[in-house]
């Protein structure tokens, strides 16, 4: 197949759209690396990303592997690989800490040693998370992280990937895209997977929730998985190597949670079935009275108010903290500010919720 980029998590919600990207926008040859135990799984993934990537047959072929496995990248020729996005990862906040180890820590550098046998790489590109800041406050820059403690595991491995990276294969072509929150696919609010925003959502609209943690003044960090990509994608094209970008809006670019909470009722506020029952906004609650909260809740296992609160628990402790996330290095790459509007997105996203009713009927809007 010749000089390729291989793209780990070809099928996961950034990978595929990577992937996509840079089959329509430039003439990249693709090998897209999908998470599968065995041939018949990989079969399945491969069927139905050939529906959407048929018209480009010949510049993009699959392989597969796990994370978790000994030597998950043992089929591929390290000679044609130029290019690498490492976008293969467990991203939930509640993920537990043996599979955040074995998958975004471990796994991560069973890819590092398979590069270091690409003898033609150029550019290695790794995903990992504003977040990966753990309980740091104040400005948030393009430079590794300390260890500041961490909300929870999702966010220790993903500093902990970049750790590895920077102490044992700082020799590697290095770039990391530190990615914000993704709350919808692209501007106009389409959501194709939900995550612990959406749930908090959810609990709001149904009126399951009367309190929420956090400050109101902390500042909300959300982009749209067409954003990410496309910055992934054009950053990977730049010279230089040894290079952190925040994927992200800055402080004064992006909503506060009051002001966030402010438009999402606004929005749920033009719904009828919304506006019949009369939902109040929620009130700040400290950490300690949401954490009495979800243990209450723990006692109802199963139910939807304790599912939907335990995603957004590992997460809370973040809503008390101000970052001021700096991202001067992706402007300067790209030589423009490409950040959405944040409101505007916010907005699209919730009006897309409604009218699914969160992913249950089809959108009435083309």
């Amino acid at each position: 197949m010749g000089r390729v980029t291989l793209i780990t998590g070809g099928d996961g919600y950034l990978g595929r759209r990577i992937a996509a990207k840079l089959l329509e926008e430039t003439d990249s040859r693709l090998l897209l690396w999908l998470r599968a135990a065995d041939a018949s799984a990989f079969l399945s993934k491969q069927d139905v990303l050939a529906e959407s990537f048929g018209r480009f047959e010949g510049r993009v072929e699959y392989c597969y592997g796990d994370l978790t496995g000994e030597s998950p990248f043992d089929g591929i020729e390290p000679a044609s690989i130029c290019r690498i996005v490492h976008a293969a990862a467990v991203t939930r906040f509640n993920v537990d800490e043996g599979t955040a180890r074995r998958v975004n820590i471990e796994g991560t550098e069973k890819l590092l040693r398979f590069a270091e046998r690409c003898g033609a790489l150029e550019r290695l590109g790794l995903l990992s998370s504003i977040y990966a800041s753990g309980m740091r406050a104040g400005p948030i820059p393009e430079t590794p992280f300390v260890n500041a403690g961490f909300a929870n595991h999702y966010e220790s491995s993903k500093w902990a990937a970049e750790t590895l990276l920077f102490e044992k294969y700082a020799h590697l072509p290095w770039r990391i895209f530190r990615i914000a929150t993704a709350i919808a696919d692209d501007a106009n609010g389409q959501v194709s997977q939900h995550n612990a925003v959406h749930n908090t959502l959810k609990l709001l609209y149904y009126g399951l929730i009367s309190t929420l943690p956090g400050k109101p003044g902390t500042p909300m960090y959300l982009v749209t998985g067409d954003f990410a990509a496309d910055a992934v994608c054009r950053l990977m094209s730049v010279s230089g190597s040894e290079r952190i970008f925040h994927v992200a809006h800055r402080r004064e670019q992006s909503l506060s949670l009051d002001e966030l909470i402010a438009l999402v009722f606004e929005v749920f506020g033009t719904d009828e079935f919304f506006r019949k029952r009369r939902i109040p906004r929620p009130l700040y609650v400290d950490e300690e009275a949401f954490e009495l909260l979800h243990s209450a809740l723990g006692a109802f296992a199963g139910g939807v108010v304790n599912q939907a609160v335990d995603s957004v628990a590992p997460f809370a402790r973040q809503l008390f903290i101000t970052k001021e996330v700096q991202n001067a290095n992706l402007i300067a790459a790209l030589g423009r500010d490409p950040a959405p509007d944040a409101s505007a997105v916010v907005e699209a996203t919730c009006r897309h919720l409604v009218r699914t009713k969160w992913g249950r009927e089809k959108d009435r809007v083309s």
